[in-house]
């Protein structure tokens, strides 16, 4: 909103927005300081740092079974 280069003048922030940044600072698995701009690309990096949280856990969950 404060470049109008790069977004519409009359964009406003829709729940996608709101949810991809509240998702990514609380994970901290995709970029925070990389802000793009179609909702589609908030959406595909929201469920990469998602597969990434569960490709973690899984492995956190394997490796807690193997040491019992």
């Amino acid at each position: 909103m404060q470049n109008p280069d790069l977004a519409h003048p009359e964009w406003e922030p829709q729940f996608v927005d709101y949810l991809y940044l509240s998702f990514t600072n609380a994970t901290a698995f995709s970029p925070t300081d990389v802000m793009p701009l179609s909702r589609w690309a908030k959406l595909t990096m929201l469920g990469q740092s998602l597969v990434s949280l569960v490709t973690l856990a899984l492995v956190i969950a394997r490796a807690v079974d193997i040491l019992r």
